[in-house]
Formats: C-alpha cells, structure tokens, sequence
C-alpha cells in the first residue's frame, strides 16, 4: 500500500527564508526514501531557464496529521548540476561545523516563540476592528478567556510533536496576547534544528484549519509590546561538568557578538532595544539570572556549578541552522584554542 511523504524545505526569500512542502506518494517496497525535484524558479532558488533544484531527505519522522505509514521528511537543497548544497543551503554548513566539534558533545534547546494573527493581520487576543488590550502583565502563562486565545491550536500542535516523535519540552503562553511558546531539545546542532523546522511546519499546517495566521516577527506589534525571539540554551560536555567553561563560553561569543547578532534574524534591532526582557542589540553582556543580557546564567547553574547558558538574541524568525553553528563554531573553537 503506497504511503504519504511530505518533503519540507527551506526556500530562497530574503530576508527570511520560509517553509515549503510538497507530497510524494512512495510504493511500500521503497526501502530509503529517494531525492527529489522542485521548480526553484517558484521558490527564489533558480531561474525559469534553469529551474530544476534537488531535495534531498536528511531527516523523517512520523506525520501525525495523516497518520499511518505517512512521514514528514526534512530536506537539504542541492544544485541539480553539481549535486552539492544550495546557495540556500544553511544546513549544509552547519553540519560541516558539527562533525568538526564532535567531541565537545554540543547540545542546544531552542525556545520558539510565535504570534497567532488573524487574516486581516492583528493578533489573536487584540479587539476586533483595531485597538489594544490591556497592558502586558496577565497573560504571560495565564488562564481564562480574558487572558489565553489560541489555546485549541498550542493543545493540538502539541500532541502533534509528540506523536512524531519530536523532543518537544514545554510550552506556555507568552507575555504579548496571541503570543506563546514552545521548547525543542536538548538535542544536538543539527538534530535540533531539523526538529525545530519540523514542529514550525506542524504549526502553520495546523494553524490553516482555524484560519490562522502564525508569524515568526521579532516584533509583531511595534510599541510596548514584547517581540518574538528564539531563546538558545547551550552546552558543551565540559560546560555541563563545570561552572568555569561556562564563563569561558560567554566570554568567547561577547569577542564575536557583531557577526553572531547580524545573524540572528531578520529586524534583530526592533527586537533588542534594551526593554522588555532584551539587551541592546549593539552591546554585549552575561549575567546570571538576569533576563536583561544578552546571555543569561540560570541562577541554579550558578548554585551548581555547572550547566548551560542562554543566548536570549536570536529572533522568533531565525535560521536555527546558522544560530546553532555559530554558537557552536565560537564556543568551541575558542575551547580548543585554550
């Protein structure tokens, strides 16, 4: 009995390249799911004269949507001449980057953060017909109409990850109303990430049955409204045995802090302003505890002397793939230098 694939990739937008899928339908005698072709003319990828790229599947898991035998595939884009990585192809890199830094056994957790828009634009949970709700304040994790929209969609997304089989963590509604939450990982650089692309693509797909719209903005609703980041909570091997390496850590990435924040997502500086539990996006601190920095030390690593720490830079709508490969790259090649 044939089954469902859905192939998913990243496309070639600017500035923030988005998710796109298409279904390939498999005979049940395949054994290994094989490359496949796109129009990448449609996709920012190619030109209508030379328009063929190449999907190639690098992750699978479970599609809980249909159910069954059918499977969500993520996949790298190659040039269809050379059958090497994409232009567009940000995985590609990060990979590279991974296997280099093997030994120090990176793990990331990723925090997405997301807005529910109606079709017209404005998010869930403000009035109809324009205006503002309260201030923020109660509907960071709060309950009751009057707090939580959404919550249907956050349920339903939710047991979707699971059942593909995806390590998400938590979620929980977010201090914007419409806004909210969800963690991936701990898992490694590119585990995580493909992981991530997964569980946005559930959303949006999801989120097309109750005409929702789900922007990854890192500031949906200019003024005193909080934006929509990526927290990324990372450790190596020696960061989770000691509080040192920890130190070290945030001390080599303060020395890159211009090329890291540049890569962050789109719109970064509306973002980092100083207010609203960011840094300034053009200065670079650490503190334990202190949700002000641009990289945060739980409290309890510090009490124990050992763990991870938190980059709170990147956006809601960043490329995990550069973002895990950047941290990675800075962290431990300044470990291997010391």
């Amino acid at each position: 009995m044939p089954y469902q694939a859905e192939y998913i990739w990243l496309d070639g937008n600017e500035p923030t390249q988005q998710l796109r899928s298409k279904t390939k339908i498999v005979p049940n005698e395949v054994s290994e799911l094989p490359i496949w072709g796109f129009d990448g003319s449609s996709t920012n990828q190619a030109t209508g004269e030379h328009s063929d790229c190449v999907l190639k599947p690098v992750f699978t898991c479970p599609d809980p949507l249909r159910g069954g035998k059918n499977v969500l595939v993520m996949c790298e884009v190659l040039d269809a001449d050379t059958m090497k990585p994409h232009a567009t192809n940000t995985r590609a890199a990060a990979a590279k980057v991974a296997k280099k830094y093997a030994k120090y056994e990176m793990w990331f957790g990723l925090e997405q953060e997301y807005t529910m828009l109606r079709a017209d634009g404005t998010p869930l949970g403000f009035p109809e017909g324009g205006g503002f709700p309260g201030p923020q304040g109660p509907y960071y994790c709060g309950v009751g109409t009057d707090r939580i929209q959404g919550r249907d969609i956050v349920e339903i997304h939710t047991q979707a990850c699971l059942d593909a089989g995806l390590s998400i963590s938590g979620t929980n509604a977010e201090v914007m109303p419409g806004q909210w939450e969800f963690q991936i990982g701990p898992l490694g650089v590119l585990e995580v990430s493909d992981q991530l692309q997964i569980a946005r693509w559930l959303l949006h797909r999801i989120a097309e049955d109750f005409d929702i719209i789900i922007s990854l903005d890192a500031k949906p609703v200019k003024g005193d409204w909080n934006g929509a980041g990526c927290h990324t909570n990372f450790s190596t091997n020696e960061m989770r045995n000691a509080y040192a390496p920890i130190d070290a850590a945030c001390k080599a990435i303060g020395k890159k802090w211009e090329l890291h924040v540049k890569n962050y997502g789109h719109d970064i500086e509306s973002r980092l302003t100083g207010l609203h539990e960011t840094a300034p996006w053009n200065k670079f601190s650490y503190g334990v505890s202190d949700r002000g920095a641009s990289i945060r030390i739980p409290w309890q690593v510090k009490k124990d002397g050992k763990g991870y720490a938190e980059d709170r830079r990147p956006n809601g709508n960043c490329d995990p793939y550069v973002v895990t490969r950047l941290i990675t790259d800075t962290v431990c090649s300044d470990a291997a230098a010391g």
